[in-house]
């Protein structure tokens, strides 16, 4: 239980927190801004490794005194009593430690959804890094945390957080919104001089791009034809339709396509682009999640991962105004792109923290709800028995394409992806069909019970 009063304005002493995965990259700049802030401090940090978490505080300039691991709720009390921070290997020892807000990290979507439903069944304020945990059970841990009276929240510095503050932001203005998003992880930058593309650690022979740095007349045909030049490159990752699916969730807003859009677009495109089909975007309705890559040239700003806004423009002057001071207007005039080029990951979590907290505030001004489905299709034939293994970076699952559903479209049997991750397919499942409820076994029934929790919870304003 937590010894302080989550909230309370007249407790003592910093904003304390307890971290899973705390040995990750998310957890090294949560970390590493917390040095920083002395108003807040990382009262637990939970590995399984927990020597590595040993290092890495070493490394990062923590007092190595100060930092120690322990296997118990004693060893707990004495660390806390002490202002240290204790290092534990199992998250089951959290039930015992004191802190106010857990920031979720673990990446895991059953041992992350136990980990948030036990800090907040105790008391705690919860701060969901894990976006697989989020799209599965996030509705059914936002109720329980608003019935035990702490913030359940996606965490600043993460693009879902990012993007539904954006959103709020500009909904409160009375813009009307057409279209929200992110741009993919990795950049795609051309040099005109040796025709090639490079994304991240890969390099490929792209001479045709050069052609197509302008949208020209027929966007949609552009953005085909830059699709094609730089096919050999995997741009989609399973992470983005997991945050569009969180995103959904605090917006209302879904996809426009199950497998979205992904045009290869330049900044500055960006409004022409996301415009409706009958201006000559892409977009078949209005209300719209989407990620896109962005293309530039080497010496061009990169994106860095942000969040966009697409609006309506309203009064013909007022935005060429703000076109001619450099901002993304449509050449129609009739869409403009607000966007933050940037997510700083764990530096900006620390305002999340200090605001659920001290002003138990959340990010986002509703109550998720289920909107849109992230599911998946078989990629091939995937015979009775297989395990779904879920690795790498992206959290991807072998052999299953992500897809992002609106909810009322989604079979009511429709599995939701990361529930399915490390399950095992009960019966074969062709190629192109969605995984359902029925194919799998061996799934964490809490994570199940979770879900069907979630289901047809309405969105309101908190």
């Amino acid at each position: 239980m937590n010894v302080d009063t989550p909230g309370d304005p007249l407790t003592a002493g910093p904003v304390t927190y307890a971290l899973t995965g705390a040995g990750g990259g998310f957890a090294r700049t949560l970390l590493a801004q917390s040095l920083l802030l002395p108003g807040l401090h990382p009262a637990v940090l939970c590995d399984l490794d927990p020597g590595a978490v040993l290092a890495l505080c070493a490394e990062l300039g923590y007092d190595p005194a100060t930092v120690t691991v322990v296997s118990d709720a004693a060893g707990l009390r004495t660390a806390h009593a002490a202002g240290h921070t204790a290092v534990v290997a199992d998250t089951a020892l959290l039930a015992d430690a004191a802190y106010d807000i857990l920031v979720e990290a673990t990446g895991s979507p059953a041992a992350g959804f136990r980990a948030a439903r036990q800090a907040i069944e105790g008391r705690h304020h919860v701060a969901m890094v894990s976006k697989e945990v989020d799209s599965v059970a996030g509705i059914a841990l936002d109720r329980l945390a608003r019935v035990h009276g702490v913030v359940y929240t996606p965490a600043a510095g993460d693009q879902p957080a990012n993007l539904i503050e954006w959103y709020d932001r500009i909904r409160a203005l009375g813009l009307e919104i057409v279209a929200i998003g992110k741009s993919g992880e990795y950049d795609l930058v051309y040099d005109p001089d040796s025709g090639e593309v490079r994304q991240l650690d890969q390099t490929l022979h792209a001479p045709g791009l050069g052609a197509l740095l302008r949208l020209g007349d027929d966007v949609p045909a552009t953005l085909a034809a830059r699709a094609r030049a730089v096919a050999p490159l995997k741009r989609a990752a399973a992470a983005d339709y997991c945050e569009m699916a969180v995103v959904a969730a605090g917006t209302g807003f879904v996809p426009d396509r199950e497998a979205l859009h992904y045009p290869v677009a330049r900044t500055a495109e960006l409004a022409d682009v996301y415009a409706l089909r009958e201006d000559g975007g892409v977009l078949g309705r209005a209300g719209v999640i989407d990620v896109f890559s962005v293309l530039r040239l080497p010496e061009e700003a990169s994106f860095a991962g942000g969040v966009f806004a697409v609006v309506r423009t309203h009064d013909a002057v007022t935005w060429e105004v703000l076109a001619q001071k450099g901002h993304v207007v449509s050449r129609n005039g009739r869409y403009a792109c607000l966007y933050l080029p940037y997510h700083l990951m764990g530096v900006e979590t620390p305002l999340t923290l200090l605001a659920a907290v001290r002003d138990g505030v959340p990010t986002g001004a509703s109550v998720p709800g289920r909107h849109a489905v992230l599911a998946g299709r078989a990629a091939r034939d995937l015979p009775a028995g297989t395990v779904l293994a879920m690795g790498g970076h992206h959290h991807e699952i072998d052999g299953v394409a992500p897809v992002l559903l609106p909810a009322p479209e989604a079979p009511a049997d429709t599995a939701p992806f990361y529930l399915a991750a490390h399950a095992r397919l009960a019966r074969d499942v062709p190629k192109g069909a969605l995984i359902t409820l029925a194919d799998l076994d061996g799934h964490d029934p809490d994570l199940l019970a979770a879900w069907h929790a979630g289901a047809d919870h309405a969105s309101r304003t908190r």
